[in-house]
C-alpha cells in the first residue's frame, strides 16, 4: 500500500515527466514564431521596390515638356528624350508584347498570352483589335500590321498619370480621343497633355486599375477581385489596399525591375516564375500557432484570408454566346437587367448571370498552367477548360488555392471541331454586333488566324479559371477551422486525398473508435484498481 508521501512523490516525478515530454514541444513553438516574427521584420527592411524613374523629380521644370503637344505619341518622345532606354525595357515586356513563352504538350515553345489566346468572355482580339487594345500599353493596335518596333506608340502616361485625368477611349485601338466623344453614356474628353506630362510619377492603384480593373467590358467583371471599388476602399473589403489599413499600391506588392512587373494572370500566363507569394513579406511562417503553420506547406494564405470575393460589385459568374442576336419585332437591340441593376440579356453578347460577396471554389495548384490553343481538336461530349491548372495532392509542389471559375457558352466550328474567333468589333457587314450574323462573323474571324471554317457552327460549354489573390479579409473574417474541416465544407470538392472531419474512412474510422473506447476503459480499470489499493 502506498502512503500519501509515496503518491505525492509520484505525481511530482509524473508531471516532471509531463513537463520534460512537453516543454520542447512548446519552446519549439515560441522559437518559431519569434522566427518568424524577427524574419518577417527583416524582410520589410530588405524589400527592395525598383523604380524606374528618379524620385522627387519636377518634372514642370523641363522646358520640353512645355511644349504644346498635340498627340500623345508627341508626350512619349519627349519622355524618352531624357529616358532614353526605356523604350527597350519596355518592349520587352508581357504588357507591350501580350505574350510569353509556352511550352506545348509535343515540348515546342511558342509565344502565347492575351494576343492570341482564346477565352470565354469577348472570346479572342484576331480581327477585333481596335477594341480589345484599348487596354494595350501603346497607340494603334488596329489589326496584325501594327509595328512592335516603333518606340513613340510606347503609352508611357497610362501608367505615370498623376492628374487622374487621362482616359483611353473604348475601339480606338489604344488611343484617347481627339475631341469630344461618348460611349456607353460615358463622356471622354481630349486629355490636357502638358498638364499630364508635367505630373507623373510612380503608378498608383487607379493606373494599373484602368485596365485590370474594368477588363471584360466593366467593373469587376472578370477577376471578380478586382474593381474600381478598390480606388478608395476599407480594409474590410482589402486589408492591404484599404485607406484606413497598409493602403498600399499595386507596385508595393508587384515589384518592377526594367518596366517587367512581377505576377502572373494565369488565364494568359502558365509558367511559374516572376510570381508573387504573401511570404515576400509574411514568411513562410506567420503564425504564432505551429499547427497553423504547417497548413502553409499545402495551403495558400489566400484560401483561408480571402473568404468571398466581389465583396462590393458583383462580378460575372457565366456568359452564354449561344442566345445572343435576338432582337425586338422592331429591330431595336433587347436589353434587359436583374432587379440589382445588372446585365441578364444584350442582344449583342447574350445572357449574362452576376454574384456578389461568391466563396471561392478550390483547386490544387503548382504554379503551371495548359492553355487551350488556336485551331485545337476539342471533345464537344464534355465541358472545356480552356486554362487547366495544374496540381493535385500527389504533387508535393502543389498548394489549395482560391479561384473564380467563369463558364459560358461560345461558338465552335462543328465539322472541323475547334473554337472559332468570331469576328465581333467593327463597322463592316461581316461584324456581329453590326448584323448579328454568325455565320459571316466565323467565316471573317477564322480567315483572320489562317484557318478554314467548315460553314457549320454550333455552341459549347468552356470554362477559365481566375485564382483570386485579392480583397483580403481581416484576420477575424478569415476561415476557421470547421469551414474545411466539415462534411460539407468548403473543400469537399477536393476528393484526392483523406481529410479529418470531412472524409469517411470505415477501417479507419472503427479503429480510432475502438482506440478512444479502449483507452476509455484502460482509463476506467486504472482508476478501479488505484480507488481499490487505496481501500486496502
Amino acid at each position: 500500500m502506498q502512503t500519501v508521501k509515496e503518491s505525492q512523490h509520484r505525481f511530482i516525478k509524473m508531471l516532471f515527466f509531463f513537463i520534460a515530454l512537453i516543454l520542447p514541444w512548446i519552446a519549439g513553438g515560441i522559437y518559431v514564431h519569434e522566427k518568424s516574427n524577427i524574419a518577417a521584420r527583416e524582410q520589410l527592411k530588405l524589400v527592395n521596390y525598383y523604380v524606374d524613374t528618379v524620385k522627387k523629380v519636377d518634372h514642370s521644370k523641363f522646358e520640353i515638356l512645355r511644349q504644346k503637344f498635340e498627340t500623345p505619341q508627341q508626350v512619349t518622345e519627349a519622355c524618352l528624350s531624357c529616358h532614353n532606354k526605356t523604350d527597350h525595357d519596355v518592349m520587352h515586356t508581357a504588357h507591350w508584347k501580350w505574350t510569353r513563352p509556352y511550352v506545348t504538350d509535343e515540348g515546342d515553345t511558342i509565344q502565347l498570352g492575351k494576343k492570341n489566346i482564346i477565352n470565354n468572355f469577348c472570346i479572342g482580339i484576331s480581327s477585333n483589335e481596335p477594341l480589345c487594345t484599348s487596354c494595350h500599353a501603346g497607340y494603334g493596335w488596329k489589326n496584325e500590321k501594327f509595328d512592335f518596333s516603333i518606340s513613340k506608340n510606347i503609352d508611357c502616361i497610362v501608367c505615370h498619370d498623376q492628374t487622374g485625368t487621362y482616359e483611353k477611349f473604348p475601339g480606338k485601338a489604344g488611343l484617347p480621343v481627339d475631341k469630344k466623344m461618348v460611349s456607353n453614356g460615358k463622356t471622354f474628353l481630349p486629355p490636357d497633355y502638358n498638364k499630364i506630362a508635367e505630373n507623373v510619377g510612380m503608378p498608383k492603384r487607379q493606373n494599373c486599375g484602368s485596365c485590370h480593373f474594368t477588363g471584360g467590358g466593366g467593373n469587376n467583371v472578370k477577376h471578380g477581385d478586382l474593381e474600381l471599388a478598390l480606388n478608395n476602399t476599407t480594409r474590410k473589403v482589402d486589408v492591404h489596399m484599404g485607406i484606413d489599413g497598409a493602403n498600399m499600391s499595386c507596385v508595393e506588392c508587384h515589384k518592377t525591375k526594367e518596366h517587367k512587373i512581377s505576377g502572373k494572370l494565369y488565364t494568359v500566363s502558365s509558367g511559374n516564375s516572376d510570381r508573387v507569394s504573401c511570404a515576400q513579406c509574411h514568411t513562410s511562417e506567420p503564425h504564432s500557432n505551429i499547427i497553423l503553420n504547417h497548413h502553409t506547406d499545402r495551403i495558400a494564405c489566400q484560401t483561408c484570408h480571402i473568404p468571398e470575393y466581389a465583396k462590393v460589385n458583383p462580378t460575372k459568374m457565366y456568359w452564354d454566346w449561344s442566345t445572343a442576336g435576338k432582337r425586338n419585332p422592331d429591330g431595336s437591340l433587347i436589353i434587359k437587367k436583374d432587379s440589382h441593376g445588372h446585365l441578364k440579356y444584350h442582344t449583342k453578347k447574350g445572357s449574362f448571370v452576376y454574384e456578389s460577396n461568391v466563396k471561392p471554389e478550390y483547386v490544387w495548384f503548382n504554379g503551371k498552367a495548359r492553355h487551350y490553343l488556336t485551331g485545337e481538336k476539342i471533345d464537344t461530349s464534355k465541358v472545356l477548360v480552356l486554362n487547366e491548372l495544374q496540381g493535385s495532392y500527389a504533387d508535393k509542389t502543389s498548394k489549395i488555392i482560391p479561384v473564380k471559375i467563369h463558364r459560358g457558352k461560345q461558338i465552335y466550328d462543328a465539322e472541323n471541331n475547334y473554337l472559332i474567333i468570331p469576328h465581333l468589333f467593327g463597322k463592316d457587314s461581316t461584324a456581329f454586333w453590326k448584323n448579328f450574323d454568325w455565320d459571316k462573323a466565323a467565316r471573317t474571324g477564322m480567315a483572320s488566324v489562317g484557318l478554314p471554317y467548315s460553314g457549320k457552327y454550333s455552341f459549347i460549354s468552356t470554362e477559365m479559371y481566375w485564382p483570386v489573390n485579392h480583397m483580403v479579409s481581416e484576420s477575424k473574417e478569415s476561415l476557421s477551422c470547421t469551414d474545411c474541416h466539415s462534411r460539407n465544407g468548403r473543400l469537399a470538392g477536393l476528393n484526392d486525398f483523406y481529410m479529418p472531419g470531412r472524409d469517411y474512412d470505415p477501417l479507419l474510422d472503427k479503429t480510432g473508435i475502438i482506440m478512444i473506447i479502449l483507452s476509455l476503459i484502460g482509463v476506467a480499470i486504472h482508476a478501479g484498481l488505484r480507488i481499490a489499493k487505496s481501500k486496502n
